[in-house]
């Protein structure tokens, strides 16, 4: 055992490669400070922890600035009991508008699998709301780990009744079946924003718009408004954090998050925005909103710089050039830009999960031409052997992609010969990522993904002619949503299943729905052979897919495979029985009103994949991961119009358990369903 003096060098430089103070006991070095007195008002964002080990945490906080002054001097102090009898560590911070007077604190020397409390005090004894947060349980600890995860929290066009739901059911839980940290998968802040004085009435597709973020510069994109500089991100992420629920849910449990897309622009890859379909080069905005993550976010990332303060490094905003074998461009200024902050990190939690988080976004390629092939007519549905082709690139075919692609009858020249294929790992990180995945020796490996690797797909070629001119005679399944990315998944897949790595689990976000399924290399007809199991989560807030359907004319031709108009006036969205049963299950459904019905005609080749796909879910989804057994709830509440005025966040759609058993190499994973509470309808 390392002696305390070693122990305390190690925290230290472990604490400033973080970027964090170090906040270390014994309580008896404490000295003493003013009194205590609660003053929230001055701690605005509130208080939250993060990325927890068995013997330390992330501590985070914001400390307002004062008229004219020039620094804060926060003192830390985290307790065995929530009434500070206990002091098990303290430390000191100075907070200034260089950090937009955010800290972070490493709390080290702590207990396995323990509670503490924390909290935050100036130099005037004000003090912040308390923080309740937990350490991960040692290697070792056989029991079972339980975690939330959720995605998507748009807090300008929604409430955050999700959290409230979560909070009220945790609180009533025993302390041994509480959640241990909750995985926030990205789009924590949502960049695009409506102010609802330019909007009709205030409202947004439906939606009541707040106004919570008002970018102090900005840019107007169409009938939006986009960050233009680090302040505008800054604004973002304090108005967010300005809502009672997210910071009730962040005092209450460590969080571990990573970015989506919506972190830095809505449509981007690497350092590149995309506006109105002009590709801009944006390694400022890629820096400052790395920045702003890190400055609101309390996570294990590396940074520039070893103090607090986040050294942006000087960067032009120049196109992509150099492009290596996945499409990462190797111009300089976007290498800097896009590892600026880099994100991606494992870790142990207890003797039952090993946990890898991958930076899904900033090292997208970008992609070839998906131009020039004939007309589809299908709902977008794109056929699958096409876009296989185009998203493959020069990689197709093990790199003898054809010159021309077929559809139908027709055939035209195939844009992407010469193109590297969709990537979003990267080289560097898809080595990292197989390099942790061949390391871990927990039963379950998972995966956290922001946006997943399921596929949906619906199968057009089985229209009745009333419908042939929507779909090219023998041109297959068509593509809906996800299945890109051919080339990394294919070489995950292939290494699970030759390794014989067992335990595999995605839980994934984005799509602003739950999906529950099986990651697979290819589909029927082609070999369908599972090597894991894989998650989605609904959004907490943002609006889901079957939302906006709602808003479309009714006389739309393909509103059958979209919506079912009941005869009782309910409408319910029937997309994911399109993409789970098939085209003619849905039509079954329209005529026949009876889902039984509609199921029995379903196409048994089309989705072998997918056991749950539900686009009208809002909620979270939480995990249960015994040696021997996975288990994922879903819990699903209304659409969040307004805020619940019930303490437990208002009521339940449903609550759905999928369950699988450890299962042997070579064998396939098998899932199975229990609802436990409410309807889920047409998503099973």
């Amino acid at each position: 055992m390392d002696r305390p003096g070693l122990s305390r060098r190690a925290f230290a430089a472990q604490a400033a490669a973080l970027g964090a103070a170090l906040a270390f006991g014994p309580a008896s070095a404490h000295s003493a400070t003013p009194a205590r007195n609660e003053r929230r008002d001055l701690f605005p964002q509130g208080v939250a922890s993060g990325d927890p080990r068995a013997d330390s945490v992330i501590l985070w906080t914001r400390r307002a600035p004062d008229s004219g002054g020039a620094a804060h001097r926060l003192t830390v102090e985290v307790a065995g009991d929530p009434g500070f009898g206990d002091v098990v560590a303290w430390g000191h911070a100075e907070v200034t508008a260089a950090t937009d007077w955010t800290c972070r604190f490493l709390a080290v020397g702590l207990k396995p699998g323990r509670e503490y409390w924390y909290r935050f005090v100036d130099e005037a004894g004000n003090a912040s709301r308390i923080g309740r947060t937990l350490t991960a349980p040692a290697d070792d600890d056989d029991r079972p780990v339980t975690f939330a995860f959720v995605s998507c929290q748009d807090v300008t066009q929604g409430a955050m009744n999700a959290y409230r739901r979560m909070l009220w059911e945790d609180a009533r839980r025993p302390r041994d079946e509480q959640l241990g940290f909750v995985l926030h998968l990205g789009d924590f802040i949502y960049e695009l924003v409506w102010y609802a004085d330019e909007r009709p009435g205030g409202v947004e597709r439906g939606r009541r718009l707040r106004d919570v973020v008002r970018y102090p510069t900005g840019e107007q994109v169409d009938t939006f408004h986009i960050p233009a500089d680090l302040e505008d991100y800054r604004t973002a992420y304090k108005g967010y954090l300005s809502d009672p629920d997210l910071q009730d849910a962040r005092a209450r449990w460590p969080f571990v998050p990573v970015w989506d897309n919506h972190e830095f622009n809505w449509r981007s890859y690497q350092s590149q925005r995309i506006l109105n379909g002009e590709i801009r080069p944006a390694q400022t905005l890629k820096v400052a909103a790395s920045q702003a993550w890190y400055e609101y976010q309390p996570a294990r990332v590396r940074k520039p710089g070893s103090g607090d303060v986040f050294e942006a490094p000087a960067v032009e905003n120049l196109p992509l050039a150099g492009l290596d074998a996945r499409g990462t461009g190797l111009e300089p200024n976007n290498l800097t830009a896009i590892k600026a902050l880099q994100i991606q990190r494992a870790f142990r939690y207890g003797k039952n999960v090993d946990m890898i988080l991958t930076d899904n976004r900033s090292f997208g390629s970008p992609g070839g031409s998906y131009s020039g092939h004939p007309d589809l007519k299908f709902g977008g549905a794109v056929p699958e052997d096409m876009y296989a082709i185009l998203d493959q690139g020069r990689d197709h075919g093990g790199g003898s992609p054809p010159a021309t692609i077929r559809v139908g009858a027709a055939d035209f020249p195939n844009p992407n010969v010469d193109a590297p294929p969709e990537a979003y790992l990267g080289l560097e990180q898809m080595a990292w990522f197989k390099d942790r995945l061949r390391a871990a020796r927990a039963p379950w490996k998972i995966w956290g993904h922001s946006f997943g690797t399921l596929t949906a797909r619906t199968d057009p070629q089985n229209l009745p002619p009333a419908y042939a001119d929507r779909w090219p005679t023998g041109a297959g399944y068509g593509l809906m949503q996800g299945g890109g990315y051919g080339v990394e998944h294919a070489e995950i897949f292939d290494m699970i299943r030759e390794e014989g790595i067992t335990g595999f689990t995605i839980v994934a976000g984005d799509k602003h729905a739950f999906w529950a399924g099986y990651p697979s290399k290819s589909l029927p007809p082609r070999a369908f052979d599972p090597v894991g199991v894989e998650f989605v989560t609904g959004s907490i807030s943002s609006q889901g897919f079957a939302e906006v359907q709602q808003l479309a004319p009714r006389d739309r031709p393909l509103r059958p495979f979209y919506l079912h108009d009941r005869p009782d006036g309910v409408t319910e969205c029937v997309f994911g029985m399109t993409l789970m049963h098939g085209v003619q299950s849905t039509l079954a459904l329209h005529d026949t009103g009876d889902p039984a019905q509609a199921r029995a005609a379903r196409n048994p080749e089309l989705a072998p994949h997918l056991s749950f796909m539900d686009f009208a879910g809002h909620g979270y989804a939480t995990v249960r991961a015994s040696a021997d057994e996975l288990e994922t709830e879903f819990v699903c509440i209304p659409i969040p119009h307004e805020r619940s005025e019930t303490e437990d966040g208002g009521p339940l759609r449903y609550r759905v358990a999928h369950r699988v058993s450890l299962w042997e190499p070579g064998e396939p994973p098998r899932l199975s369903q229990e609802i436990r509470e409410g309807d889920p309808g047409l998503a099973i």
